[in-house]
């Protein structure tokens, strides 16, 4: 059974940063989709960053230029360096792991809040 549980979050203030890591079990991050997305109160949960097979990152257009997505395979995680970061990011961040059969995982989810 796939589980993952992200770490990481935390307050900061506006223009500071943060590293979000997500440990994977039961899947391996190197032969799945695996993303970041996040869900502030009362919106949908939306698409962060995104690495796939071959390390093709994909990123909302809101978090480029500021945050990066990475891999690493010999830990089975992924990380999200968040650096400019805005009040507008408070939210949970899920990690998630999509298989080749288009099964979506999703973690607990870590919460980050940006002050003023």
């Amino acid at each position: 059974q796939v589980q993952l549980v992200e770490s990481g979050g935390g307050l900061v203030q506006a223009g500071g940063s943060l590293r979000l890591s997500c440990a994977a079990s039961g899947g391996a991050v190197s032969a799945n989709v695996m993303g970041w997305y996040r869900q502030a109160p009362g919106k949908q949960r939306e698409l962060v960053a995104q690495i796939a097979r071959g390390d093709t990152r994909n990123y909302a257009d809101f978090v480029k230029g500021r945050f990066i997505i990475s891999r690493d395979n010999a830990k089975n995680m992924i990380g999200l360096q968040m650096d400019s970061l805005k009040p507008e990011d408070t939210a949970v961040y899920y990690c998630s792991l999509t298989t080749f059969w288009g099964n979506n995982y999703w973690g607990q989810g870590t919460q980050v809040t940006v002050s003023s």
